[in-house]
């Protein structure tokens, strides 16, 4: 019979690593490059998506001024634990990934997008989210294999950066962590 007790901390910390372990293991090949995203909360919370899924980075593209206080707040200092990069341009980095046998998708609602369901995502995967009102730039999407969006069955037609994010990078990083084994 199972308890409906909350676990522990310590029983959360069971089966993880430690720290100097974490730092050396190996991370999902997945790296999101946010595309002029100005809101620290929401670069906040991809860093803790990226620990959450253990991805390989988080690359902050734009010129940003990112206030630190309500970054680590909503990235409750996880970014200690994940390689943050920050860059002026996301055309040039996504230029670098290309160049390293990265692909690209974009999480922008366009007229070629696909679901983000029905695709295959391969080990070295890119997820481009774009800013808070203007979504991906039209640079960024012309160096994207493909474009995904999530469905949305409601009245509304798109949801927060960095919830779609977090749909998208649980259905990426599975997929590929399934594969490498």
């Amino acid at each position: 019979m199972h308890s409906n007790i909350k676990m522990s901390k310590e029983d959360l910390r069971k089966d993880k690593p430690n720290r100097d372990e974490y730092l050396v293991k190996p991370k999902i090949p997945l790296i999101v490059v946010l595309d002029n995203v100005t809101n620290s909360y929401n670069i906040g919370a991809f860093i803790r998506l990226a620990d959450a899924f253990a991805i390989e980075k988080v690359i902050v593209c734009g010129a940003l001024t990112i206030s630190d206080k309500k970054m680590k707040k909503s990235s409750r200092n996880e970014a200690k634990w994940v390689c943050v990069e920050y860059s002026d341009s996301t055309t040039s980095s996504l230029q670098t990934l290309l160049d390293d046998g990265y692909s690209v998708y974009s999480v922008e609602l366009c007229h070629e997008s696909v679901d983000y369901t029905t695709v295959t995502y391969p080990a070295k995967s890119v997820l481009v989210l774009g800013n808070e009102r203007k979504g991906v730039s039209e640079a960024a999407l012309k160096l994207s294999r493909q474009q995904i969006h999530i469905p949305m069955f409601g009245m509304g037609n798109s949801l927060n950066v960095s919830t779609a994010g977090a749909i998208v990078l649980a259905k990426c990083t599975n997929q590929i962590r399934k594969n490498l084994q």
